[in-house]
């Protein structure tokens, strides 16, 4: 993956709160992986604020006759996979 410097200015308690967290070889790594965290955080939080629909109908014709069937029947598969390992394994 191609990297970009960066100069930040940290304020000095922080930059030794996150030395003693990651050491201080770690804080760039630190960093990076805290500044993903954030930003698939926002990008979450905006997708849930939005007032469209996170999908169409027409995409998901498994659920037509309504999502409550439709987990009882991944429910009752579930239920008979299970049934059938369990009287394999008594044989």
């Amino acid at each position: 993956m191609r990297t970009r410097r960066a100069h930040i200015l940290l304020p000095e308690d922080l930059a030794r709160e996150i030395d003693a967290l990651a050491g201080r070889r770690g804080r760039s790594a630190f960093l990076v992986e805290t500044a993903r965290e954030e930003v698939r955080r926002r990008k979450l939080l905006r997708f849930l604020e939005q007032d469209s629909p996170a999908w169409r109908e027409e995409d998901h014709p498994e659920m037509a006759k309504g999502t409550a069937k439709w987990v009882r029947n991944l429910r009752r598969e579930n239920e008979g996979r299970k049934g059938k390992r369990a009287s394999r394994g008594s044989k």
